[in-house]
C-alpha cells in the first residue's frame, strides 16, 4: 500500500470526527489531526481504535501518544503491519 492509499484510508476514519471541513478537504502527511482537523482528545482515541480495526492492528499507548498527524499514524501503521 502506498502512502496515497493510506491518505484515502484516513480520510475516511477521520472525516466522521473533523471539526475543519477546509483543513479536510486539503488532508495530507503534514495536517496535523488536533491543530489542524481540530479532532478532540477523545476522538482522537475513537480515530485510532477505528485504525486498529480497518487494519487488523494493535497500536500500544507508546504509539498512540506518537499518533498525532497524517504522517505520523501513516508510519506507525506501516511499522504495525510489518511486525505481524
Amino acid at each position: 500500500m502506498n502512502k496515497e492509499q493510506f491518505v484515502n484510508k484516513l480520510k475516511v476514519i477521520v472525516k466522521p470526527y473533523i471539526q475543519d471541513e477546509e483543513a479536510f478537504k486539503s488532508l495530507n502527511e503534514q495536517t496535523d489531526f488536533i491543530n489542524d482537523l481540530q479532532i478532540n482528545s477523545a476522538n482522537l482515541v475513537d480515530v485510532v481504535l477505528d485504525i486498529e480495526d480497518e487494519f487488523d492492528i494493535v497500536i500500544d499507548n507508546e504509539s498512540m501518544e506518537k499518533m498525532l498527524s497524517v504522517g505520523a499514524a501513516i508510519e506507525i501503521i506501516e511499522t504495525k503491519l510489518s511486525e505481524k
